[in-house]
């Protein structure tokens, strides 16, 4: 690596030659702030937060477009610049809502943050004459405020360049400037795919999720309401974020006793049902090769990437395993063997899932197939967020809370179920179970380690016993956008295919803490894949309570009853 010298804050500094400022002073462990900087997909120098003194330079410069060189000297934290970037936020708030009391937001804002450090002490400086925005609420999964909105572009950044969908962008232009969707459209109007990325990069609160805590509330509330709860496999490695602990550690035990406390009337675990979707999508697949079913076979956990296949790729809807995701498996499960089981009416038995994934939302309220006819699977889905948020409502220090168990029968899982919250976790739980239902062979080991890491699109390929099947797995969609137009142009052959929405998977969603970086995303896939190891089981078909299951109500996998509970159909969007 090339390096040159370069002085900050009068300090003699070596760093990598063609960095920008800004990333020659965090390699030198020097904090600059930003706004509207996202490394490799906003790097646009907009607003002017980053400045910083070069001498020589006619004015200041921004620091995360603006080169080093050799000699350069830099001055990060002079009166000059601390005055500069003082200005820019009292220009910045003389746009913005400042509703930071009742905001979202409040305590997490980036805006707010700075204008605390900075010492910004009258927010009417530059006060004027504003527009009035409508908000834009059509949306099941999100709201859009632009009344709060400060034109960092990061939104569109990441819908355009990280998901490669640009629902979003910039509307009008001068004083006019906003962030909407062509010709105005609401965000129901267009083909957002509810991945909510737009959410966890906001650095105000212009964009978020929409807020079901209340009926959650509500139904606890009920003393009709057998109110359940499950939990993703991801949220036991990210709560604790929300409440300051180190990043990818395991809170489970914490996270069981605080779901208690809320007053949930039992509390399991949606990894039960992840280890039921393996069984059913393993055999899907099995019974695909050999009935010469549509092939390569998608996975259909991730309701973002299955609504992005019905807007963008609808002739690939035949490939998409008919397994509904974990979360409408589980509430399925929950309002019939449950419901008998525990002789409850499934009128009364109300379902919320915790989970990473604002589009959750939308495929509680989307499901084709619902088990019992005129109950949802899943009454609500909440986020990681607000679930946190909940916690804090009731006063629950989470911190200190004793470690509890999952309740019985749905809370029992495997290692497999644990992985599902990582990139290429649900292929490798399916493989574990294929390769010993295929072989009636013990694989030899239980970790395909070519199936883990973050890469964009990852290929391997797995010797059932003398025969090769070729799989890929994707994360993130503008990475699910070039496999699958590789695929329509005949360029890759492969006979199973995992895609998640998300970058990293689950344990980037956009319901998960702000904000995620990929060393944030490792640290968390590091907690999860400790997880898998430290269960006694971690073949999703070696789960007893899977296998009373199907002893007691499906019989066998995929069968008719199974189909009619736990699989469903698909529909078009793309309006051609």
């Amino acid at each position: 690596m090339d390096m040159v010298n370069v002085k900050i804050n009068g300090e003699q500094y070596t760093v990598p030659a063609g960095s920008t400022i800004l990333e020659a002073a965090r390699y030198a462990g020097i904090h600059i702030p930003t706004l509207c900087y996202l490394k490799e997909i906003n790097e646009i120098g907009a607003c002017r937060i980053c400045v910083v003194e070069v001498k020589g330079a006619r004015s200041l410069v921004a620091a995360c477009v603006y080169p080093v060189a050799e000699g350069m000297e830099i001055s990060t934290s002079s009166p000059r610049v601390f005055e500069a970037r003082r200005k820019t936020l009292e220009l910045i708030l003389s746009t913005h809502a400042k509703k930071c009391l009742t905001c979202v937001r409040a305590g997490s804002c980036e805006l707010q943050k700075l204008c605390r450090e900075f010492k910004v002490d009258d927010e009417e400086y530059y006060a004027g004459e504003n527009i009035q925005y409508e908000v834009d609420d059509s949306a099941v999964h999100m709201y859009r405020d632009n009344n709060k909105c400060i034109l960092c572009r990061r939104c569109v950044a990441a819908c355009s360049k990280l998901q490669g969908i640009g629902v979003i962008g910039p509307n009008d232009r001068g004083f006019k400037t906003h962030i909407g969707c062509a010709f105005e459209q609401n965000l129901s109007e267009v083909a957002c795919v509810s991945c909510g990325q737009c959410i966890v990069v906001c650095p105000t609160g212009a964009i978020a999720e929409h807020d079901n805590t209340d009926e959650v509330w509500k139904a606890l509330a009920d003393p009709q309401k057998h109110v359940i709860v499950q939990t993703a496999p991801s949220i036991r490695v990210t709560l604790g974020e929300a409440f300051n602990m180190p990043i990818g550690t395991n809170v489970t035990g914490k996270m069981v006793t605080a779901l208690r406390r809320l007053g949930f009337d039992a509390v399991y675990d949606t990894d039960f049902a992840a280890d039921l979707t393996i069984v059913e999508e393993a055999t899907e697949f099995i019974e695909r090769v050999k009935n010469g079913g549509v092939l390569p076979m998608i996975t259909s956990c991730s309701p973002g990437w299955v609504e992005f296949c019905e807007h963008y790729y609808p002739e690939f809807i035949p490939n998409l395993s008919t397994c509904k995701s974990p979360q409408q498996m589980f509430g399925a499960v929950a309002k019939t063997w449950y419901a008998k089981k525990m002789g409850i009416d499934p009128k009364d038995i109300y379902v919320v899932g915790v989970m990473p994934c604002t589009a959750k939302k939308f495929e509680t309220k989307n499901s084709e197939s619902n088990a019992v006819e005129g109950l949802y699977d899943v009454d609500v889905a909440i986020t990681t967020r607000e679930l946190a948020r909940m916690i804090e409502r009731a006063g629950i220090h989470f911190t200190s809370l004793p470690d509890g168990e999952f309740d019985a029968p749905l809370g029992m899982s495997t290692g497999a179920g644990s992985i599902f919250g990582a990139t290429g976790g649900v292929m490798e739980a399916a493989i574990r179970t294929v390769y010993e239902v295929v072989t009636g062979k013990e694989p030899q080991s239980l970790d395909f380690t070519a199936c883990r890491g973050q890469e964009g699109v990852k290929e391997a390929t797995l010797d059932l016993d003398g025969t090769p099947v070729k799989v890929a797995i994707t994360n993130g969609l503008k990475n699910a956008r070039y496999l699958m137009d590789k695929i329509r142009a005949g360029e890759a052959d492969y006979q199973f295919i995992e895609v998640m929405c998300c970058p990293g998977g689950c344990i980037g969603g956009g319901g998960q803490p702000f904000r995620t970086t990929a060393a944030i995303r490792a640290h968390r896939m590091d907690g999860l894949y400790k997880v898998d190891k430290s269960l006694p089981l971690r073949q999703s078909h070696k789960n007893p309570d899977i296998q009373t299951l199907y002893s007691e109500f499906l019989h066998e996998p995929n069968s008719h009853l199974a189909h009619e509970l736990l699989h469903t159909h698909y529909a078009d969007r793309s309006g051609k």
